[in-house]
């Protein structure tokens, strides 16, 4: 099917898991959620299992089958020759519980990955397979609103001081002086329950109460551990992921500020809204907090075992109200796009996915003019001059191939 123009409007689609949260998603895209089922995600792109359509305002279809019928037109040939597909997935969450513990291998170990579990004969959608496909997964979010996440070890003085302050993980210190990040986080990953359970059981005891008691901030561990457990009639098999909430950086996020998550480095999302532009992978190996399959020594064998001091990105100021958040992959870039009763005018590199988180603008492209509303958004097929215009406070949000 052919759709006319360049400039298409994008419907994506949303995925419940059960950690979303059930307003801010239906607020932002305007229905009813009528059935009160948790909306955690808002997928914008190509993806197979859930592509956006796409519609010229008579006729639509799967953006993943315009792009497959239309390869040059659509994300040009030489993203065609790079990639073979579009090579990003743009998504709005809404995070109410804390996602898995979780690390991304490079490409080239993804390959081999999925070339091993292929051989192997593990079906694809088997719960016990790692690599879904033969690509990396670097990923960068920008806060909508204020962000917590986990992002990467704490460095060394940090992580001493932790081990050193928290009476149960004293016997710990000396195992990390010797043996370092690795030697300390593979211990702990590969406990037994039961042991787990004596080591922590005391100490979520002693957040709960904390916590009742006020004597905690979103910036303490025991603030994330109490939450995990408050509505928990007892303390039991308590899940190994509580060690990384302690020996990872608690990170908090403003409205407007960025993280880029490169491959290797342990994370977890634990409460907020944000725009995600990633990979087009679905390649994740975990480490707790997640009822899904936890594969150690996978894990240990992607994670990077140093401390790091987390990078907030706060946006580059590009000029044309456009604001750049750099980061290092050929697969995606990101741009946030700020009006406030004046324009913006770009002509397309590639295609480009812009979604509309506040407020509302005109949108001008070749033979087309129409309202852009809060939540909705466009495709811009590449080579394609338009302007964005807005007689009011506007935030866009633009994804694109560098």
């Amino acid at each position: 099917m052919q759709l006319t123009g360049k400039t298409f409007f994008l419907k994506g689609k949303i995925q419940n898991y059960a950690w979303g949260g059930f307003s801010f998603l239906p607020q932002l895209l305007h229905f009813n959620n009528t059935n009160q089922k948790p909306c955690a995600e808002y997928w914008m792109g190509a993806h197979p299992s859930a592509s956006s359509i796409i519609s010229d305002g008579n006729n639509e279809i799967t953006l993943h089958d315009f792009i497959a019928q239309n390869p040059s037109e659509t994300i040009t040939d030489k993203v065609f020759q790079s990639f073979g597909e579009l090579p990003y997935l743009f998504k709005i969450l809404d995070v109410k519980d804390m996602l898995s513990i979780q690390v991304h291998p490079t490409k080239i170990e993804a390959e081999k990955g999925f070339l091993a579990e292929e051989a192997a004969g593990i079906p694809i959608n088997a719960p016990h397979r790692n690599y879904k496909d033969k690509n990396h997964k670097p990923e960068v979010m920008v806060a909508l609103s204020e962000f917590w996440l986990l992002h990467g070890f704490k460095t060394k003085a940090l992580l001493e001081e932790t081990l050193e302050q928290i009476q149960e993980f004293s016997v710990l210190k000396s195992l990390f002086k010797r043996d370092g990040y690795k030697g300390l986080y593979q211990l702990v990953m590969e406990m037994d329950q039961t042991d787990i359970d004596n080591m922590l059981g005391s100490l979520v005891k002693r957040e709960l109460g904390r916590k009742r008691n006020n004597q905690l901030t979103k910036q303490d561990p025991g603030w994330w551990v109490s939450k995990l457990f408050e509505n928990d009639a007892e303390v039991k098999n308590i899940d190994k992921g509580i060690f990384s909430i302690y020996f990872f950086n608690i990170v908090k996020a403003n409205p407007g500020e960025a993280v880029f998550q490169g491959a290797g480095i342990p994370h977890a999302y634990l409460e907020g809204q944000n725009v995600e532009l990633m990979a087009n992978s679905d390649n994740v190996l975990r480490g707790g907090l997640t009822p899904k399959h936890v594969d150690v020594s996978e894990l240990l064998k992607h994670t990077l075992f140093e401390g790091i001091v987390p990078k907030i990105l706060k946006g580059d100021d590009i000029g044309n109200n456009e604001w750049n958040y750099p980061c290092p992959v050929p697969d995606f870039a990101i741009n946030k796009i700020a009006l406030n009763g004046n324009k913006h005018a770009a002509t397309s590199k590639s295609l480009e996915i812009i979604i509309a988180t506040e407020g509302g603008a005109v949108v001008n492209s070749t033979n087309k003019s129409f309202v852009l509303k809060q939540g909705e958004a466009i495709a811009v097929l590449p080579n394609e001059q338009y302007s964005i215009e807005a007689s009011a406070k506007c935030t866009l949000f633009k994804a694109y191939v560098p």
